[in-house]
């Protein structure tokens, strides 16, 4: 196991529940149906209960843990095309961005889990697994919105 590769692994986890905060947070006001203000409300809270538990996972290995969003990559590419298309205010478009911002934060945690799985202790892998099953479900309320908009 070495702990400066289990640090940056949960420290991206980091930034992408941030760049998920954020996202949501400006889901939450661009939009005025109540529906989906609650529904991206519990995305946030997700992601909040998320990043506290990996920060205290970053701090338990002595490292700092990430603070901002990520700035380069697709993670960002995401969140920025999500926040362009719902100034619209349009139902379809923003779930569409929603599912895909989605899909990106859960390959995130899956590539975490695959790649970085011998720099994680049995502890950090069932924290991964218990949020990647948390992002999952939202994803399934998200997308079954999305469904329903696209009727």
């Amino acid at each position: 196991m070495n702990i400066e590769n289990s640090i940056e692994a949960l420290n991206s986890l980091i930034e992408i529940n941030n760049d998920r905060i954020e996202g949501y947070k400006t889901a939450v006001d661009q939009t005025d149906e109540a529906d989906l203000k609650n529904l991206f409300s519990e995305c946030i809270k997700t992601s909040e209960k998320c990043k506290s538990e990996l920060v205290s996972e970053v701090r338990h290995l002595n490292g700092t843990p990430a603070e901002g969003t990520k700035t380069t990559g697709k993670i960002y590419r995401v969140w920025m095309d999500f926040k362009a298309l719902i100034t619209g205010k349009s139902r379809s478009a923003i779930l569409n961005s929603c599912v895909y911002g989605e899909e990106v934060a859960r390959d995130a945690y899956m590539d975490a889990l695959n790649t970085c799985s011998m720099d994680l202790n049995d502890q950090q892998i069932a924290l991964l697994k218990t949020q990647l099953a948390m992002l999952k479900a939202d994803f399934t309320k998200v997308k079954g919105l999305k469904e329903l908009a696209t009727l």
